[in-house]
């Protein structure tokens, strides 16, 4: 089994068993033991992976790191442990801050066995920042954080090459934050520089207003034309995969079934969620199934497989059906059909998580 698959194993073994964890000790065996362990190191080889390392500094004696993986003998990297129930947004980073202070690691890792954030000193030579350079959650698997992630495998680890490539992550994580705030709530600086661009009159607060709307609108088509470009071209070659309808001479269908009619936007949303998953399954096994209710979007044509729901038939508002790991639906409102591309991520998921019970 290689990292990979390895890695997407032990996020369906977390989706199952997380549950049932309550205490740190069970977390460190059952989730973060696996991990280092899938990253290529001997958990039960002390010169490679050593747990409760000493990390004393100045008069503060008996301070224990959870694990230190080694390299030649020193510490390159630190794993702070918590329980699987612990919310690391309110977690207080400064007990792994003074490990990595006492130590010679370059990298520090906070986890709760789930989500893994990972720290280093780039902005200060010997302290840890204050944000992660990577962020890692294994119930939302993104596979351009596991390739980042194969960095700190064993056969892979280069320090001076994950320093460079931790400066990059940090900044352009950083990046695309900002970018991501300014597309739902831009600031008065980001609207001042586009309106400066096409127009020269005054920017009263009215005008500040229009050009905030405008803004926000014009950020958004321009990313769903992009999409739409490489949509088109994606299904160019592709035939149209839709519901057959039935002939002249074949016998009518029920009176409900008769009722039933598969709207243009309906077929768009479809097209659009194969190209959004056609990187990661064969598009033929994705199939449309329209309803009274909602049109529903299935894997493999099973009705305990389904991907989302597009609910359009309603003139005045649509909803986009979402699922979880537990098939819970949840239903987003969106006002366009392009809105789709935004839960791409979610759709991977759930195709993900009916391959790797599959494979189990």
């Amino acid at each position: 089994m290689d990292f990979i698959d390895e890695i997407k194993a032990l996020s369906s073994k977390i989706a199952k068993q997380a549950e049932m964890i309550q205490t740190e000790e069970a977390t460190k065996n059952a989730f973060i033991m696996p991990f280092i362990s899938a990253l290529g190191y001997n958990v039960f080889d002390p010169t490679e992976v050593t747990p409760e390392l000493d990390a004393d500094i100045g008069v503060k004696k008996g301070e224990k790191v959870d694990y230190a993986i080694l390299r030649d003998g020193k510490p390159v990297m630190l794993f702070e442990c918590k329980s699987c129930k612990t919310n690391l947004d309110q977690e207080n980073i400064t007990q792994l801050y003074r490990y990595f202070n006492a130590t010679e690691a370059r990298f520090g890792i906070l986890t709760n066995g789930i989500l893994y954030r990972f720290y280093t000193d780039l902005e200060e030579s010997n302290k840890m920042d204050k944000k992660p350079f990577l962020e890692l959650n294994l119930l939302e698997l993104k596979d351009a954080v596991i390739d980042d992630l194969k960095r700190f495998c064993k056969s892979a680890f280069n320090l001076e090459e994950t320093l460079t490539a931790a400066a990059e992550l940090k900044y352009t994580r950083e990046m695309k934050r900002i970018l991501s705030d300014q597309f739902t709530n831009p600031s008065e600086e980001f609207v001042r520089f586009f309106a400066a661009q096409v127009y020269s009159g005054k920017l009263t607060q009215a005008v500040k207003q229009q050009f905030t709307d405008l803004t926000k609108r014009a950020l958004n088509q321009f990313i769903a034309d992009r999409i739409n470009e490489r949509l088109k071209s994606a299904l160019a070659d592709e035939p149209a995969s839709v519901p057959a309808t039935p002939s002249p001479s074949e016998p009518p269908q029920e009176e409900a079934e008769s009722k039933i009619v598969t709207t243009q936007e309906e077929l768009e949303g479809f097209y659009m969620i194969k190209a959004i998953l056609r990187q990661h399954i064969d598009v033929s096994r994705i199939v449309m199934r329209d309803t009274m209710s909602y049109c529903g979007i299935l894997l493999d044509d099973n009705n305990r497989k389904p991907i989302c729901r597009l609910y359009f038939n309603s003139l005045k508002k649509k909803y986009l059906g979402l699922f979880d790991a537990g098939k819970k639906e949840e239903k987003i409102a969106i006002e366009d059909v392009n809105e789709i591309y935004r839960y791409a991520e979610r759709l991977q998921m759930a195709v993900q998580f009916y391959e790797q019970n599959l494979q189990q």
